[in-house]
């Protein structure tokens, strides 16, 4: 997940996409945060380098043979660039820069592939207290790699064959009958692990679309499929915090309609519903890349326009008035007819905060109304 603000970048190879894909139809985002997961649970992370590395400096102290040298040499090697990415990839996923997420997958491989090697050449070393403490270790390292992982169930399931796998092939070396069980097993062991990683990534996907469905409708007016009040809200904390005189400025533009009380008088809130959608329709027609529209009220509107001048703005404002002031084809005798008025406010000319240029752009309306409705005024300075 995303972690302190950290963003972490989809891996690039193909292999690696196919290792940590989640399922079809998972949305970008989620996707994204479902690779953070990969770089977090640290105390999980840490401990599995630490048992592995003792399990192979033990194994090699009592075996100083050159299968065991390399095990250990392999070990160090791998664990200490697995530290190493994944520092790296924190500290550029939260500066914003592209993080070797294909590096930190591959690693992960060979860290669990290294865990197989030493349980195998444990196994037909003859030695059971070696071939114990090994088969021990990569077993408890299968519950690690399940919790840490289930984000990406098929790296998962790769990386649990690679580390538990080797004991059922160390089996066919050995003259223990007794010991082929493991032959039946090791599979099953592994099956079953692979399985609970794939269910906990499908609850975790389950879960985290349906957040983001309710922060959608958190945030969404029901009736017209704008931002509600809300969302703008948000959006405009947003602009405000990037907001930079003479690089970076934006423009709310406060629309609210000249006559809507009559039409809903007259023809029923049925028809009133069908002109708000209609507004809302025009409004994101004028939308330039970068906006976003609102409805934040009865029949009140926001536009909130980035890198927007003071001239641009009050185009924009008159378009409004001039497309809102169109006749609308709502099913009855006649078209009907209404009018808008809108205020207009600059980040951060006029506010410093989201109270402020909310406030700002009220008084821009005022103004507007004040002087005989339909048109749109700026705000004082």
């Amino acid at each position: 997940m995303n972690h302190d603000n950290r963003i972490y970048s989809l891996p690039l190879w193909r292999v690696t996409q196919w290792l940590v894909n989640p399922g079809r139809d998972v949305p970008t985002e989620i996707r994204m945060a479902l690779i953070g997961g990969l770089f977090g649970s640290l105390p999980i992370f840490f401990g599995g380098i630490i048992n592995t590395l003792l399990v192979a400096a033990l194994i090699t102290f009592r075996h100083p043979e050159p299968l065991f040298l390399l095990w250990l040499g392999l070990e160090l090697l791998v664990c200490l660039s697995r530290i190493n990415v994944l520092v790296t990839a924190r500290k550029a996923a939260l500066a914003g820069r592209p993080t070797p997420t294909d590096l930190y997958v591959v690693l992960a491989l060979l860290w669990a592939t290294s865990v197989g090697y030493g349980t195998f050449i444990s196994l037909i070393s003859g030695d059971w207290i070696a071939a114990t403490v090994a088969c021990l270790s990569a077993a408890s390292m299968v519950g690690g790699i399940c919790v840490r992982n289930f984000g990406a169930p098929r790296m998962s399931a790769v990386m649990v064959a690679l580390s538990v796998g080797p004991c059922a092939m160390g089996a066919l070396f050995i003259q223990e009958p007794i010991f082929w069980l493991v032959l039946v097993q090791v599979p099953l062991y592994m099956t079953s692990m692979s399985m609970a990683s794939y269910r906990l990534n499908g609850m975790l996907v389950s879960t985290m679309l349906a957040e983001r469905e309710n922060e959608r409708h958190a945030r969404q007016d029901s009736l017209t499929g704008l931002l509600n009040r809300h969302g703008l809200i948000q959006a405009l904390d947003q602009a405000v915090a990037d907001a930079r005189p003479g690089r970076m400025e934006f423009a709310v533009l406060y629309l609210d309609l000249d006559g809507f009380k009559a039409v809903n008088d007259t023809y029923g809130h049925a028809t009133g519903d069908a002109l708000l959608k209609q507004v809302s329709e025009r409004l994101v027609a004028l939308m330039a890349e970068g906006s976003v529209a609102a409805r934040i009220g009865g029949d009140e509107f926001v536009l909130l326009m980035r890198n927007s001048l003071q001239t641009e703005a009050q185009e924009v404002g008159d378009r409004i008035v001039q497309s809102v002031s169109q006749p609308y084809d709502l099913e009855q005798e006649k078209p009907v007819l209404i009018g808008g008025s809108v205020g207009i406010a600059l980040i951060p000319r006029h506010g410093a905060d989201t109270a402020a240029v909310l406030h700002a752009a009220d008084r821009a309306l005022y103004l507007a109304k004040s002087a005989g409705k339909r048109r749109a005024a700026m705000a004082q300075a």
